[in-house]
């Protein structure tokens, strides 16, 4: 053994394979699919970008009110009271999130834990 490398496969060869393929699968197309994670970072690059509210409304409303019937019973509230509620919710968790990521990230790990 002389230490010498088997010969690479000629760029032809593997041009004519390809085209050889297409021909037997009667060239149908497969559909264009995005690596793993680049579809989550372009999310992630939206909501950065997005001011609006994240939970939606209705179901939010009806948790506020649920724990105020705990408190005390036949309570009203003013549609911005709610708004502000959620405002503040939404923060919260945006900031409890971000250290959250913060921890994983110096714990080396890339997924966030309870």
């Amino acid at each position: 053994n002389t230490g010498a490398k088997a010969p690479r496969e000629q760029l032809a060869n593997k041009a004519a394979r390809k085209t050889a393929q297409v021909a037997q699968s009667g060239g149908v197309k497969k559909p264009h699919r995005f690596r793993p994670g680049t579809v989550a970072l372009r999310e992630i690059r939206k909501f950065q970008k997005s001011t609006e509210l994240l939970i939606r409304k209705l179901p939010f409303q009806r948790l506020v009110r649920e724990i105020a019937q705990e408190y005390k019973s036949d309570l009203r509230f003013q549609s911005q009271a709610v708004l502000a509620l959620q405002e503040a919710a939404e923060a919260y968790m945006v900031g409890l999130f971000e250290d959250t990521n913060l921890c994983a990230i110096h714990a080396k790990r890339v997924t966030i834990m309870p």
